[in-house]
């Protein structure tokens, strides 16, 4: 029987709850899943270093007892990085239709490169639908309460991290 392993790649800056969604719902499906911290995004500064982001996302997994899942980094196409770690599958997260518009070339264009990598698009929970590492941040930052949407881990290190505006 054949093993399907799969990346499940991002930036996880920082972690939240819909990712640990993905990441359990994903690990279900799959024999094994490599959560990939792509190391040089072009998303601006990063709040967390990819340490940081490799340690609460490490901290989470173990919480949540993912036996078959682990973190790693990676650099350059997800597609190469793939191809390296044997991975038959990538992961992606949809949450609404912009999400969908920016997935499908990504996901057309990793399969012109490598027509056997197949990607395995998954909504998140109801709850985490409208939630982006990116949200958490600005909404954390002007004093609303994100406890709910991060793990405690995570609302600690942001507390340590980041000034609140009043």
């Amino acid at each position: 029987m054949k093993k399907v392993k799969a990346i499940y790649p991002g930036t996880f800056d920082p972690l939240t709850n819909g990712h640990l969604d993905l990441i359990e719902r994903g690990s279900r499906i799959v024999d094994e899943l490599v959560v990939a911290i792509l190391r040089n995004s072009g998303k601006g500064a990063p709040l967390f270093t990819v340490e940081e982001r490799m340690e609460m996302i490490a901290a989470a997994i173990a919480e949540a007892g993912f036996e078959n899942v682990t973190v790693t980094t990676f650099d350059g196409l997800m597609v190469n990085f793939a191809r390296q770690q044997g991975a038959k599958a990538v992961l992606r997260g949809i949450r609404a239709i912009t999400d969908y518009e920016y997935e499908f070339p990504m996901a057309m264009m990793n399969r012109k490169l490598d027509p056997e990598l197949e990607t395995l698009f998954m909504m998140p929970t109801e709850q985490y639908t409208y939630v982006s590492s990116r949200l958490i941040k600005e909404v954390f930052q002007l004093g609303g309460d994100v406890t709910d949407l991060v793990p405690p881990s995570v609302m600690e290190l942001m507390r340590a991290r980041m000034p609140i505006k009043s």
